[in-house]
């Protein structure tokens, strides 16, 4: 029997004081071996990831399965050796010259009509310029100048990195759900989600898009690794932004697991309804 949505479990990883980043939001690299190996296991679990564009925009990257173990399982059980990769951005303002469009995973794009537009856009002016990118490189295997002039500053940069960015970077699916006020529909999203057999969904991020899917009542469970730090800072992002909820009106959680791995603490909540 169809799922109306996939199974959703949030994996962060926090400071002491709850943060996710610091406060000019740098990427957080303050987990261990033992929380990266805990996210390749949960990624792993899943048809699919779900991050937002700041968080992708941080990093540059996505965590990608890289242990034999985690790989062998998953040909064994007849699944893609990596999960679907998505991103959720309402505008479709991403930078096409991040190494999250190089590595070896399917993109697909989750956003609203003036965000696909937009990416569209952007894509198809990278496409046009593919021609003048390779006869730059085809003679002194850098760009002359009367090539560098055909193009803006923008396209001069993109052309600059082109030895190491393949052109046009893509989403092999571009998903759009809008809701009346032109907001992305992630309700709706989600349900056709599963009726693409994507029964597991695996969140990471960030902190506006886990509060987005709370107040929908979409998070099944969370995953929190409590790390041995304190980073402060009244503008640094939490695992839920957002507006926040009244404490009578806020989610219940019920505790599943404890694990404690040298200095940080791993936490398993599930959602209680």
């Amino acid at each position: 029997m169809l799922q109306h949505r996939p199974h959703t479990t949030v994996v962060l990883a926090m400071s002491v004081d709850g943060k996710i980043a610091d406060c000019r939001r740098e990427p957080a690299r303050f987990g261990s071996r033992a929380d990266k190996a805990h996210l390749e296991k949960q990624i792993a679990a899943s048809d699919a990831v779900l991050f937002g564009a700041g968080t992708l925009g941080a990093y540059g990257t996505t965590l990608t399965i890289s242990d034999p173990n985690l790989l062998q399982h998953r040909a064994q059980g007849v699944k893609p050796l990596q999960p679907i990769h998505i991103v959720i951005t309402h505008s479709g303002n991403l930078n096409p010259e991040i190494s999250f469009f190089k590595q070896p995973v399917k993109r697909w794009l989750l956003t609203t009509t003036a965000g696909a537009a937009f990416w569209k856009k952007r894509e198809n002016t990278l496409r046009r310029h593919l021609p003048q990118l390779e006869k730059a490189e085809n003679g002194t295997g850098s760009p002359t100048g009367w090539h560098l002039q055909q193009l803006s500053e923008t396209q001069q940069n993109s052309v600059s990195q082109s030895s190491a960015q393949e052109y046009p970077p893509k989403f092999e699916q571009i998903l759009v759900f809008e809701t009346p006020t032109g907001e992305i529909d992630i309700s709706t999203a989600l349900k056709h989600l599963a009726t693409l057999h994507i029964t597991r969904l695996v969140i990471l991020g960030g902190g506006q898009l886990v509060a987005s899917l709370l107040e929908l009542d979409l998070i099944d469970e969370l995953w929190l690794t409590v790390c041995p730090l304190i980073l402060g800072g009244n503008n640094a992002p939490t695992p839920v932004d957002g507006q926040g909820f009244l404490s009578h009106l806020a989610p219940k959680l019920q505790l599943l697991e404890v694990n404690t791995v040298e200095q940080e603490v791993f936490l398993h909540y599930r959602l209680q309804r």
